[in-house]
């Protein structure tokens, strides 16, 4: 048997997930930096959530539009780069309930097989690493193709990302952008193996 493999090209369209909800929040800050420091072959767009109600499964009868707005803005994107904190060893309840309404009605999964990053930033010296194992054990089952490594557990302190989204300390710069240079090579294998639509 004979199987097709069809390379997609750059640039590649990044939906940017941020797991918090506040406007002062410091993954908010490191998706800026995240997005100065990516090679040129992405184009970044914001997929918010704030406003979804919380899911319940009474209403895939009649599907709100706001969630079938959120839906259609990660089917559009090529990839999705969540950047989150950790909330209580584990991922955030709005992160968890946008996820939530993307995999729903039942056969619906608008996750599946997309090219996903996960990365955080917290005040702990862990670094979101129990939360991102969190979100990554519902990415699983949603089917994601998720990049496994480098991993990106980030310590944050405070003056790291400047307000213009520069990181101020060398050596975490050099990881970042090592880190989007990998997530590009990830985009770019998924795609040829399982190209878009």
């Amino acid at each position: 048997m004979n199987i097709d493999i069809i390379e997609h090209e750059p640039p590649y369209r990044v939906g940017v997930i941020v797991g918090s909800l506040s406007r002062e929040s410091i993954n908010r800050r490191l998706a800026s930096a995240l997005v100065r420091l990516a090679p040129p072959e992405f184009e970044f767009f914001d997929i918010p959530f704030a406003d979804l109600p919380l899911y319940n499964r009474d209403l895939d009868v009649d599907y709100p539009q706001v969630a079938l707005d959120f839906k259609a803005a990660v089917a559009s994107a090529d990839a999705i780069l969540f950047v989150t904190p950790e909330y209580n060893r584990s991922l955030p309840g709005a992160l968890k309930n946008a996820i939530d309404w993307g995999s729903r009605p039942w056969g619906q999964n608008v996750w599946a097989n997309k090219p996903t990053g996960v990365i955080g930033a917290s005040g702990g010296s862990i670094g979101t690493a129990v939360g991102q194992q969190s979100l990554r054990a519902t990415l699983s089952f949603l089917n994601v193709r998720q990049m496994t490594a480098p991993e990106a557990y980030i310590h944050y302190t405070p003056g790291l990302v400047d307000d213009d989204g520069n990181v101020t300390v060398a050596s975490t710069e050099e990881f970042l952008r090592a880190y989007m240079t990998a997530f590009a090579e990830h985009i770019l294998r998924v795609l040829t193996v399982i190209p878009r639509p």
